[in-house]
């Protein structure tokens, strides 16, 4: 059984998600090998979720991510003996950034610019067309993550909204939306959490099972 599978199986008002979280999963894979990293942005809940997944992803998940030959090599090269206790220790990481995490760009762009855009612009300031913007909104239409999904796409980056099951601004911009299928916040969040542990746990399995 794959992990989509077990997914599936384990929440089966998924199933109306199947193909989008699988493209989803793909996209991020497709950034981590690309050199790209994943910007992620929410309010409230959402913006805990983008902690959550950027935790998930910069250190071991399921797996160890023990350090490639390469990567010690350059550790003993610099550090000596010191450097077992460094290959140990460090895990291999999916550069992922919370920009919900930002809190001083983002105060002084609210405080000076415009709240609607706080988003926008740390895209616009860290995004390249290698890297993946993943916004999360309950209701798809939260003005600042809507933002920063047309910067995205101005910018050549690709995008995936995790929203409820209706229909929104998100779903229109995006390049994949996953609209788990429910319409109340709280419902909406149970689903979200499921959703970004398996892209996750099949990213981290894919881009490090492979070295």
């Amino acid at each position: 059984m794959t992990k989509l599978d077990e997914l599936i199986s384990r929440y089966p008002a998924l199933g109306a998600c199947r193909a989008e979280i699988d493209a989803a999963k793909d996209a991020m894979i497709k950034t981590y090998r690309a050199g790209g990293k994943i910007l992620i942005c929410g309010n409230g809940g959402s913006a805990a979720d983008a902690e959550h997944i950027s935790g998930e992803l910069l250190k071991g998940f399921l797996s160890r991510r023990k350090m490639t030959a390469d990567e010690r090599g350059a550790f003993e090269a610099a550090l000596g003996e010191r450097a077992a206790e460094y290959a140990d220790k460090l895990q291999r990481g999916i550069p992922a950034v919370p920009l919900t995490s930002l809190s001083a760009a983002l105060t002084a762009y609210i405080n000076d610019v415009d709240a609607e855009f706080m988003y926008a612009q740390l895209v616009f300031a860290l995004g390249k067309k290698e890297d993946l913007l993943i916004a999360i909104s309950t209701s798809g239409n939260s003005k600042n993550c809507v933002r920063a999904a047309e910067t995205a796409k101005a910018l050549g980056i690709k995008t995936i909204a995790l929203t409820g099951e209706r229909e929104s601004r998100l779903s229109d911009i995006c390049d994949i939306t996953i609209r788990v299928p429910e319409t109340e916040t709280y419902k909406i969040q149970e689903y979200h959490l499921p959703v970004y542990h398996y892209l996750c746990a099949a990213t981290e399995q894919e881009v490090f099972d492979e070295a």
